[in-house]
């Protein structure tokens, strides 16, 4: 028999454009998703059903372009447990978090390949566009140990398109307005392929240029921010994917993929707060690189192999200014930092049914990833560089440069107690081994090595789920994960303020989920989960003396709560739906007793309609809510926190198709112009408005 492998594919409360598609396989072709680059769910091949057997969700390429969603970050604001955000800082990056875990805890991939910054991993989730992405795999909680080390709290898998057609193509334009009709900016989106018996190729591009986006008309102008257009909000992005693939037969398939995506971005900034010791920030260059090749063998009737390689880099150069209009660098707070970083690695996986009752996987990972960075400055940083000049560079730090190996090798094995009962056992060993870890020091102008100091962490989960029909489904289960720190947090100076810590600990979180999922009737379902996190050894930042911080494993905490979702068509031409999300959060600092974890709300959701009064017009009225979430602000040594990010969003999409070929679209996001802060002093966008043609062949 075929091996048990079988893949999710529709799933989030923001299912609205058509039926829920077969899940399986042959779901997967149809729908042009690339199968080969899914991350490991499990789902009853042929069903229809919202939530996987792990909890977890997905989101269409479908319900991205319903639902305006053009970056990664408004995707996975939609789906229940996920939260959407600013980061809150200097930075101002756009972050997710799943369940309470921060973009820290929670992996992101492409195609099932980690997309690892080395130094950091701080992903500004706002410079990945979505028309390029069939499908948004959302691990909640559970992920399986094959996967690899991390996914303390869940993890993020971007899944590109396959073509499905001898030829195919897609086009699309869309224009950006504001609130009064100012023009923000445009993004394109072209993709062309060909899928024969023995394999296929294609090649995609997205481009999107922004001026920047508008403020609400509510926003009280400040001293640094005048309103309208948000001053620093312009951003330039680009990717390219190229992909190619060989299929000899109806089980094997062998892919080698290349995808590349570039960035230059403003920063906006804090509209209240001006530091006389924070630089003004600007990204000319956010680039990312991968080549990629999959496969996956059949070996006899029950037996499988899988092999995964990659070569990413990331190039990255972070400036700063010492005025809002970037035009004057003369004090040791201006700086170019560039980094040039690469990652190679690879991934092999096996597995077999050993008879009819046992499924046996077992898999091997390692990566390699090697971080350069420098700096240069401007002012009189050493006395050695007294009496240079405005804008011109004082200083050129040596390039230091930091290589660490991670491997994990994992066992999972899955009992089918009945057809439609299997509980699900899985371990994994991981570990990081450190062979180089530099830096510079500002303090004396001299090189630091720092201590080599290696990890590892046993990882181990457990999974029941019974299908009690056709299409509904009960699913319980538990998974103890760990994350090892970045070299950020170990070996970061940020400019002298922090001191590094080699000794810094993995963080450990065991998540424990109970589901229930039942798809009633076609394009309809609903489903519930309720989850637990333990968390032990947080990295939270303290205050070690007067002028100095530290990153140590001081926090403790647990976090709970409950999503629902529900689609529902109650007549031919009507979809009524949503979700609701529920999470808390208690976290202890010993060096803060007034701590609060910041940036996700206690209650978030979302509420569509989508009418059909004609078969070529279709009508998406939604409403996106949440309430309050904690921030803070700092005042010397002392951080201060409170409330912010009560938002009520009311958006509007209309879609008619002109013919078979061609399909038009206008809408509005944020119709009511709401005024909100989602992070201390940096606003969110108003009221915006888009039209698009979409052209298929």
């Amino acid at each position: 028999m075929r091996l048990r492998r079988q893949v999710m594919m529709m799933a989030t409360g923001a299912a609205v454009v058509a039926a829920l598609a077969p899940v399986g396989p042959a779901a997967a072709e149809d729908d042009g998703v690339f199968g080969l680059g899914e991350i490991h769910v499990s789902a009853p091949a042929g069903g229809t059903q919202e939530t996987d057997d792990f909890g977890g969700s997905t989101l269409s390429g479908s319900q991205m372009e319903t639902f305006a969603a053009d970056t990664v970050d408004e995707a996975l604001n939609l789906v229940p447990g996920v939260v959407g955000t600013g980061s809150g800082d200097a930075r101002n990056e756009r972050v997710i978090s799943v369940r309470g875990f921060s973009r820290l805890e929670v992996p992101l991939s492409i195609d099932g390949v980690q997309i690892y910054l080395p130094a950091d991993n701080r992903f500004d989730f706002g410079r990945f566009l979505t028309p390029d992405v069939a499908a948004v795999q959302v691990a909640k909680g559970y992920v399986s140990v094959l996967d690899g080390p991390g996914g303390m709290g869940g993890a993020i898998n971007l899944v590109s398109y396959k073509p499905t057609k001898e030829l195919e193509a897609e086009g699309r334009a869309q224009a950006e307005f504001g609130t009064d009709g100012t023009f923000e900016g445009t993004m394109s989106y072209l993709r062309a392929g060909s899928r024969k018996e023995n394999g296929y190729v294609q090649a995609s591009g997205t481009y999107r240029d922004m001026r920047g986006w508008m403020l609400s008309e509510s926003f009280n102008p400040t001293a640094v921010e005048n309103g309208g257009l948000r001053d620093h909000s312009d951003t330039r992005d680009w990717s390219v994917n190229l992909k190619a693939g060989y299929t000899p037969n109806a089980t094997d398939e062998y892919s080698i993929n290349l995808i590349k995506q570039s960035a230059d971005k403003g920063s906006p900034y804090h509209v209240t707060n001006v530091s006389p010791t924070r630089p003004y920030r600007d990204w000319p260059q956010w680039n990312i690189q991968n080549l990629y090749w999959l496969s996956d063998t059949q070996i006899g009737e029950a037996s499988y192999l899988k092999t995964k390689l990659y070569y990413n880099t990331f190039d990255n150069t972070h400036m700063g200014f010492d005025n809002p209009e970037q035009t004057i660098r003369k004090t040791a707070r201006s700086f170019n930092t560039y980094y040039d970083d690469f990652a190679v690695g690879g991934n092999v996986e096996a597995g077999t049914d050993i008879g009819r009752y046992d499924t046996l996987k077992l898999a091997f990972s390692y990566r390699r990833d090697d971080h350069t960075e420098w700096n240069e400055s401007f002012g009189n940083r050493f006395a050695k560089t007294a009496g240079c000049t405005a804008n011109v560079i004082c200083f050129t730090e040596p390039k230091q440069n930091s290589v660490e190996d991670t491997f994990s090798t994992a066992l999972e094995n899955t009992i089918h107690l009945t057809p439609a009962f299997d509980l699900v056992q899985g371990v994994s060993y991981n570990w990081r081994d450190l062979s180089k870890a530099e830096d510079f020091s500002t303090d004396t102008g001299a090189m630091v090595y720092f201590p080599l100091n290696d990890s590892d962490a046993i990882d181990y989960q457990g999974a029941a789920v019974w299908r009690y029909s056709e299409t509904a489904k009960v699913f319980a289960n538990f998974s103890h994960r760990t994350r090892f720190p970045t070299l950020f947090e170990r070996f970061s100076s940020k400019f002298s303020q922090v001191l590094s810590n080699p000794e810094l600990a993995p963080e450990e979180a065991t998540n424990y989920q109970l589901g229930w999922s039942n798809a009633f009737a076609p394009k309809s379902q609903m489903s519930v989960t309720a989850f637990y996190s333990d968390v032990e050894d947080m990295i939270q930042s303290v205050q070690v003396d007067s002028t100095h911080t530290q990153s140590q494993n001081v926090g403790d905490g647990y976090f709970y709560g409950a999503e629902a979702s529900l689609d529902y068509a109650i007549a031919d031409r009507w979809t009524v739906g949503g979700n609701l999300t529920w999470i808390r959060r208690e976290v202890t600092n010993p060096d803060d007793p007034n701590f609060r974890p910041s940036g996700v709300p206690e209650f978030k959701g979302l509420v569509f309609v989508t009418w059909q009064p004609y078969d070529n017009l279709k009508l998406t009225p939604s409403v996106e809510f949440a309430d309050d979430r904690w921030t803070s602000y700092t005042v010397g040594n002392a951080n201060y926190y409170y409330t912010v990010g009560a938002y009520t969003l009311v958006n509007f999409r209309a879609e008619y198709a002109v013919n078979a070929n061609f399909t038009v679209a206008a809408g509005a996001r944020n119709l009511l112009d709401q005024d909100y802060y989602l992070s201390d002093g940096y606003p969110e966008a108003g009221r915006s408005f888009y039209a698009s043609l979409k052209a298929t062949f």
